[in-house]
C-alpha cells in the first residue's frame, strides 16, 4: 500500500515540476512582450514633433514646426525655411571674399524671416552684397534684416548692404543692412540696404546705414495700414536715405535719415494714399573739415500728404564748421652763437673780454647764443674779473624766440697781495621776435675764483628776455549752419502745411593761442676763497610773459526753410522755419607764463666768511586772451507757407538767437622766484627771490545779436613760488 502511495506521489510532483516550468516559461515571453511594446511605446512617445514634421517634410522640403537651418559662414548659402505652421527662417551664410550672403530663410505662418549673410569682403573687387533678409510670417511675423556689405577691397567700394524682408498680415519689414566699410583712403563705403515692406497691418522697416561716403537706405514702405519706415543715416560726406512712403490706407510717412556730415538729410516720406502725415525730413549731417569743403548739409524736406493730412516738418540744417584753434609759428633753427671773450691773463689787473652777442636770426631762427666771457687771471693776486657774456642774438622776425645769453667768464687771482676774483656777468636774454617768440634765458655769472688770500665774488647772471609783444595766434570764426529743409505740403482734400526746419547752429569759433613765454633769469656765479671772504652772484630776473590769442568769433545760425503748403481747400499753412543759432565764441588762449628767476650762487672758503649769493624774483605772466565774439543768429528765416481756401497762411520764420560769447582765456603763470646760494658753517645763505602774480584773464567775448550771452572773464593766472632760502653746508 505504501509503494503504492509513493508512485502516485512522484507522479504527482513530476506533473507539478512540469507545470512550474510551463508558469517559468509563459511568464518569460509575456515579460519580453510587455518590455517591448513599452520600449516601442517610448520611442515613439520621445519624438513626436519628428513624427509630426515628417509628411510635411517629405511634401513639402520643410517642417511643420520648427526654425530653418542656418547657412554655413563662408559659402552665401542661404538660410532654410521656418516650420509651415511655426518657426523662424535660419538666418542666411556669410559669403566667401568677393561673393555675396545668403539671403535669410522666410518663415511661415508665423514668425521672423532670417537674418541675411553678410556680403564678403573685397581683394581684387569690391566688397559684396549683403543678403537680403527672409520674408516674415503670412499671418504673423517680422521680416528678417538684411545683410551687411563687405568691405571694399582693390576695387575702392564696399558691398550694398541687404534689404530688409517683407512680412505678411502683421509685421514690420525688415531693417535694411549696413553698407560695407571703405577700405582706407580713396576708397567709398557701400549704401546702405533699403528697408522692407509692412504688412497688412505694419510699418516698413528702417534704411541701413551708408557706409563712408554712401547714401543710407530707403526707409520700407508701408503696408496697408502702419507707418514707413525712417531711413539710414548716410555716411560721411553722403546724405541719408530717404523715408520709406506711408502705406496704402492709413498711416504716416517714415522720417528721413540723418545726412553724413557736410551731406543733405533725407527727405521724409509721402503719407499714407488715404490718411496719414508725410514724414519728418532728416536734420543735415555737421561740417567736416575736409569734407564736400567743410560745408554742413541742409536739412530734408518734410514729406507731402496725399488725401487727408498734415506735411511733415523739414529737418534742421547741419552745424556749422568749428573754428580752427590759433596757432603759433614754430621757431626754426639757431642761428651762429657769439665768439667767446678773450683771455687776459699776466701780472697787475686784469679783465677778460667781453663775449660777442650772437647772431641774429632770420626768418623764423632762433637768435644765437652770447659768447662766453674771457677769463681775467691776475698772476701775482691782484684783481682778475672775468668779462661779461654777449647778449642773446635778435630773434627772427616770424616767430623766432629770443638768442641765450651767454656765460660770463671766470675771474681769477694768483697770489697773496690781496686782491678780489670776481666772476664776469652772465648775457641778457634777447626779446622774443617781432612776429612773435619766446625770450631767451640769460646767461649764467661767471666763477670769482681767488686762490690766494684775497676775498672772491661770482658774477650776477644775466636777465631773461621777455616775450614777444605780439600775442598768440587768434582763433579762427566757425562756419555757417546748413539751411532747414522746407515742410511738406497738405493733403489735397484737407490738411495743414509742414513747418519749415530750423537753420543749422553756427560753428563754435577757435581757441586763441597761448601766449609766448619769457626767458628764465641766469644763475648767479658760485664763488671760491682761499683765505678771504667769498660772495655767491646774485640770479637774474624772469622775463614777463606774452598776451593770449583772442578766441574766434562764433558762427552765424543757418537760414531757415519754408513752410509748406496747406491744402487747396482747408488747412493752415506751414511756419516758416527759424534762422539757426549763433554759434559759440571761442575761449582765449592762456597768457605766456613769466620767466623763472634765476638762483643766487653758493659761497666756499678755506678760512674766510661766506655769504650765498641772492634768488632774484620770477616776472609775471601774460595777460589771457579775450574770449571770441558769439556768432549771428540767422537773419533769415523761411516763408510761411500758403493757406488753404479755408485757412490761413504760416508765419515767417523769425530770427535765430545769438550765439554766447567765448571765455576769456585765463592768465599765464607767475615765475618763481630763484633759490637763495649756499652758504659755509658760520656764514651767511643767500635769500630766495619773490614769487611773481600770474597774468590777468581775458575778457569774455561779447554775446551775439540778437539776445546773445557774454562770456566769461578768464581767470587770474597761477601764481608762482617764492624761492627758498640757501642752505649751511659745511
Amino acid at each position: 500500500m505504501f509503494g503504492s502511495y509513493a508512485q502516485k506521489y512522484q507522479s504527482l510532483s513530476a506533473q507539478a515540476a512540469a507545470f512550474h516550468e510551463r508558469l517559468v516559461r509563459a511568464l518569460t515571453a509575456g515579460a519580453g512582450a510587455y518590455a517591448a511594446a513599452e520600449a516601442a511605446s517610448a520611442s515613439s512617445l520621445q519624438d513626436p514633433l519628428a513624427a509630426v514634421n515628417a509628411p510635411a517634410q517629405a511634401l513639402f522640403g520643410r517642417p511643420l514646426i520648427g526654425n530653418g537651418a542656418n547657412g554655413a559662414d563662408g559659402t552665401g548659402a542661404p538660410g532654410g525655411p521656418g516650420g509651415l505652421l511655426l518657426g523662424n527662417g535660419g538666418n542666411g551664410g556669410s559669403g566667401a571674399p568677393g561673393q555675396p550672403g545668403g539671403a535669410g530663410g522666410p518663415a511661415g505662418l508665423i514668425g521672423n524671416g532670417g537674418t541675411g549673410g553678410k556680403g564678403g569682403d573685397g581683394l581684387a573687387v569690391s566688397g559684396a552684397p549683403g543678403g537680403a533678409g527672409g520674408q516674415g510670417g503670412w499671418l504673423l511675423g517680422s521680416g528678417g534684416a538684411g545683410g551687411a556689405g563687405g568691405a571694399a577691397g582693390v576695387t575702392p567700394v564696399g558691398g550694398v548692404g541687404g534689404v530688409g524682408g517683407a512680412t505678411g498680415l502683421f509685421g514690420n519689414g525688415g531693417a535694411g543692412g549696413a553698407g560695407g566699410a571703405a577700405a582706407g583712403m580713396g576708397t567709398t563705403g557701400g549704401p546702405g540696404g533699403a528697408g522692407g515692406v509692412g504688412g497688412v497691418f505694419g510699418n516698413g522697416g528702417f534704411g541701413g546705414a551708408g557706409g563712408p561716403g554712401a547714401a543710407g537706405g530707403v526707409g520700407g514702405a508701408g503696408g496697408y495700414v502702419g507707418n514707413g519706415g525712417v531711413g539710414g543715416v548716410g555716411g560721411v560726406g553722403a546724405p541719408g536715405g530717404n523715408g520709406g512712403a506711408g502705406p496704402l490706407l492709413i498711416g504716416n510717412g517714415g522720417g528721413g535719415g540723418q545726412g553724413g556730415a557736410g551731406a543733405a538729410g533725407g527727405n521724409g516720406g509721402t503719407g499714407g494714399m488715404l490718411f496719414g502725415d508725410g514724414g519728418t525730413g532728416g536734420r543735415g549731417g555737421p561740417a567736416m573739415a575736409g569734407v564736400l569743403g567743410g560745408l554742413p548739409g541742409n536739412g530734408g524736406n518734410g514729406g507731402d500728404a496725399l488725401w487727408f493730412g498734415s506735411g511733415g516738418a523739414g529737418g534742421q540744417g547741419g552745424t556749422g564748421l568749428a573754428g580752427a584753434n590759433g596757432t603759433n609759428p614754430a621757431p626754426g633753427t639757431t642761428a651762429n652763437a657769439g665768439t667767446d671773450g678773450t683771455t687776459n691773463s699776466g701780472a697787475g689787473d686784469r679783465t677778460g673780454g667781453t663775449g660777442n652777442q650772437g647772431d641774429a636770426g632770420t626768418t623764423n631762427q632762433i637768435g644765437g647764443t652770447g659768447g662766453k666771457g674771457g677769463l681775467g687771471e691776475s698772476t701775482d693776486g691782484f684783481d682778475g674779473t672775468g668779462g661779461s657774456g654777449g647778449a642773446g642774438g635778435t630773434a627772427g622776425p616770424d616767430g623766432g624766440n629770443g638768442g641765450q645769453g651767454g656765460i660770463g667768464g671766470e675771474g681769477r687771482t694768483d697770489g697773496s697781495n690781496g686782491g678780489t676774483a670776481t666772476g664776469g656777468a652772465g648775457g641778457s636774454g634777447a626779446t622774443g621776435g617781432t612776429g612773435g617768440g619766446d625770450g631767451g634765458d640769460g646767461g649764467a655769472g661767471g666763477f670769482g675764483n681767488n686762490t690766494g688770500a684775497g676775498a672772491s665774488k661770482g658774477g650776477d647772471g644775466g636777465n631773461g628776455g621777455a616775450a614777444s609783444t605780439v600775442a598768440g595766434g587768434d582763433g579762427k570764426s566757425g562756419g555757417t549752419g546748413g539751411a532747414g529743409g522746407n515742410g511738406g505740403n497738405g493733403g489735397l482734400f484737407l490738411g495743414n502745411g509742414g513747418a519749415g526746419g530750423a537753420g543749422g547752429t553756427g560753428g563754435t569759433g577757435g581757441t586763441g593761442a597761448a601766449g609766448f613765454a619769457g626767458g628764465d633769469g641766469g644763475a648767479g656765479g658760485t664763488a671760491f676763497s682761499g683765505g678771504g671772504a667769498a660772495t655767491g652772484g646774485t640770479g637774474g630776473l624772469g622775463g614777463i610773459g606774452g598776451v593770449g590769442g583772442n578766441g574766434g568769433a562764433g558762427g552765424t545760425g543757418g537760414v531757415g526753410g519754408n513752410g509748406g503748403a496747406a491744402s487747396p481747400f482747408i488747412g493752415i499753412g506751414g511756419a516758416g522755419g527759424a534762422g539757426g543759432l549763433g554759434g559759440t565764441g571761442g575761449i582765449g588762449g592762456i597768457g605766456g607764463a613769466g620767466g623763472n628767476g634765476g638762483a643766487g650762487g653758493a659761497a666756499t672758503t678755506m678760512s674766510g666768511g661766506t655769504t650765498g649769493g641772492n634768488g632774484n624774483n620770477g616776472a609775471v605772466g601774460g595777460k589771457g586772451g579775450d574770449g571770441g565774439a558769439g556768432g549771428a543768429g540767422g537773419t533769415t528765416g523761411g516763408s510761411g507757407g500758403a493757406g488753404g481756401l479755408i485757412g490761413w497762411a504760416g508765419a515767417d520764420g523769425g530770427t535765430g538767437a545769438g550765439g554766447t560769447g567765448g571765455n576769456g582765456g585765463q592768465g599765464g603763470s607767475g615765475g618763481n622766484g630763484g633759490n637763495g646760494g649756499n652758504a659755509q658753517t658760520g656764514g651767511t645763505v643767500g635769500k630766495g627771490g619773490d614769487l611773481a602774480l600770474g597774468g590777468a584773464g581775458g575778457s569774455g567775448g561779447p554775446g551775439g545779436s540778437p539776445g546773445g550771452g557774454s562770456g566769461i572773464d578768464g581767470l587770474l593766472g597761477v601764481p608762482g613760488s617764492n624761492g627758498a632760502s640757501g642752505q649751511i653746508v659745511p
